[in-house]
């Protein structure tokens, strides 16, 4: 094994690893907001602040163990925007849950998009078509979000569910491809 291949493996496990995080994460907070957030309004607006929260938490962590945050700018980007959401969506919960949706729909754009371009940064790594596809979704997601926002319908946490429901399976997908791949290098390795 060469020096070149021990860090593209690392690099492949500790990615896999941050999916399998983004993955799990986001199906729990599906099912914490098709449960308990459907049914008591103080815990739908807990789990509201929450999602962007995480998404912060997240790309913190993904930048640092990538080199930092200097050599990840749309995950920076992403960071800083939501964290921004995180605030602005407790402060939409003040008015009402389309405003809420609304900002939500603004993130889903701009998150895509960063999504997206890191997918694309990333596209040697393997198993990024998923994330550029997430990336692509969300942006479209978000669209639809902001139109949500702006009809008469009062929505709600379900409204949002979905939308991390799909992001949990891209990532799952992502990690679960990441591994799949490192298995066959190994696997490929023994028998040479």
């Amino acid at each position: 094994m060469t020096s070149v291949q021990q860090p593209d493996r690392a690099a492949s496990r500790r990615l896999s690893s941050y999916y399998f995080l983004r993955a799990a994460v986001s199906a729990g907070w599906v099912a914490a907001a098709l449960t308990v957030g459907k049914t008591m309004p103080p815990a739908a607006a807990v789990l509201l602040v929450a999602y962007p929260a995480w998404d912060a938490v997240a790309n913190l962590l993904d930048a640092r163990r990538s080199g930092g945050l200097t050599a990840n700018p749309p995950q920076a980007l992403n960071a800083a925007a939501s964290s921004v959401v995180a605030l602005a969506v407790a402060l939409a919960l003040g008015w009402s849950l389309n405003a809420v949706l609304a900002v939500f729909g603004v993130w889903a754009v701009l998150s895509g998009l960063l999504q997206l371009a890191t997918g694309i940064r990333r596209w040697s790594a393997g198993a990024q078509w998923a994330m550029v596809l997430s990336g692509a979704q969300s942006a479209l997601a978000g669209g639809f979000f902001v139109k949500l926002a702006a009809g008469a319908a009062i929505p709600g946490i379900a409204d949002v569910a979905p939308y991390a429901a799909f992001g949990a399976f891209y990532f799952l997908i992502s990690a679960v491809w990441l591994r799949v791949a490192l298995f066959r290098k190994t696997s490929a390795e023994r028998l040479a």
